[in-house]
């Protein structure tokens, strides 16, 4: 239970930040600072669905799910639905970008990379403490 509920607090936070700087930029950084926080909030939506998962496992679908819905905007369907709601707006955009294709990433790999160096740590933390313990 508690890896979902800082799962879900970092899905959270990403939101946070992306609504932050689309209220003070609308600009170049408002675009891509989206398209990589939404990757990363996606990456975080993995752990709160299956807290288990490893972190390149949970990286790669989280690529694969953004690559998916960027390009199924190629089909029209995404900005039909956006034209009727907000939310199918923000959860599945309006146009295709292949810029965003790059930016998806961008949001994901520092956070595989700091997940995995923190499981690091934590895993050589344990083991030095068997170690002083005489196990």
């Amino acid at each position: 239970m508690r890896s979902r509920l800082l799962a879900l607090a970092g899905v959270a936070a990403a939101l946070a930040v992306a609504f932050a700087i689309r209220a003070v930029d609308d600009g170049a950084l408002r675009q891509y600072s989206g398209t990589a926080l939404y990757a990363s909030m996606i990456y975080a939506g993995v752990f709160v669905l299956r807290p288990r998962t490893t972190p390149l496992v949970a990286g790669a679908v989280a690529i694969a799910w953004c690559w998916a819905v960027e390009l199924a905007q190629l089909t029209g369907v995404p900005a039909e639905l956006s034209a009727r709601s907000l939310l199918a707006r923000y959860a599945l955009g309006v146009k295709f970008d292949p810029a965003d294709l790059a930016w998806y990433p961008v949001g994901v790999v520092p956070l595989v990379v700091a997940h995995l160096l923190l499981r690091r740590r934590k895993f050589h933390a344990v083991t030095r403490q068997d170690t002083l313990a005489g196990r």
